[in-house]
């Protein structure tokens, strides 16, 4: 064989192996990930702490989702725990709604026994990023730092990324009911798709959504 053909294989060689280990490397960073979401859907960390925060879902005209709800009441059981002294609903509204999904939450939890004054609404933000951002503004103007996150099992390693990165010194207590844990199939999909949306964000520090509607928030 010529010096040439030697070369070009040698090259052509080097690049199967650098094309291989860059996949061996992508599975494992997906793969870590993935597991990653699951462990922390099963943690339940209820230290103390100076907010109870709710990550808003759809709400129909003042009445929560049973995604909201299933959020709101596992809110409710902490802070009757004394989790926190304070519930903070989180969650924009859409054009020509009457009620934030943030108000939306905080109606439900007075009328489940937590007292108005011990809720805060803010209903800002469209997606999770902007929500929690929007809370840890409200919280820090209160002189609050601490917070347990609820959310569903999946979106809660992303939900205490975020608020981490926003300044909250963040813990996560997802909720296990609701139609979301319901089935292995459904929960499967969600796993895959907050493993897509946190490293995403991880890459670009902004939600999936910004790129155009892709549902990751």
């Amino acid at each position: 064989m010529s010096t040439r053909g030697q070369t070009g294989a040698g090259t052509a060689s080097w690049v199967r192996r650098f094309a291989a280990g860059a996949v061996l490397i992508a599975l494992l960073v997906v793969g870590g990930t993935a597991a990653r979401v699951w462990h922390v859907a099963r943690l339940d960390d209820r230290a103390q702490a100076d907010v109870i925060v709710v990550l808003g879902a759809a709400q129909y005209n003042g009445k929560p989702s049973p995604v909201f709800e299933a959020r709101l009441s596992h809110a409710q059981r902490l802070y009757s725990q004394g989790v926190a002294e304070r519930v903070v609903t989180s969650g924009g509204g859409a054009a020509g709604d009457d009620f934030t999904e943030a108000e939306a939450g905080a109606r439900w939890l007075v009328d489940n026994g937590v007292p108005e004054d011990r809720t805060l609404a803010v209903g800002e933000g469209s997606d999770t990023l902007g929500s929690l951002q929007a809370v840890s503004d409200s919280v820090h103007a209160r002189g609050w730092h601490t917070a347990v996150i609820v959310s569903d099992p999946w979106h809660s390693l992303r939900a205490r990324t975020m608020a981490n990165d926003v300044g909250l010194d963040a813990w996560s207590s997802p909720t296990h009911t609701g139609p979301i844990v319901q089935t292995r199939e459904r929960q499967a999909k969600y796993i895959y798709r907050e493993t897509g949306a946190l490293l995403y964000y991880r890459l670009f520090k902004t939600p999936a959504d910004d790129i155009g509607g892709t549902g990751l928030g």
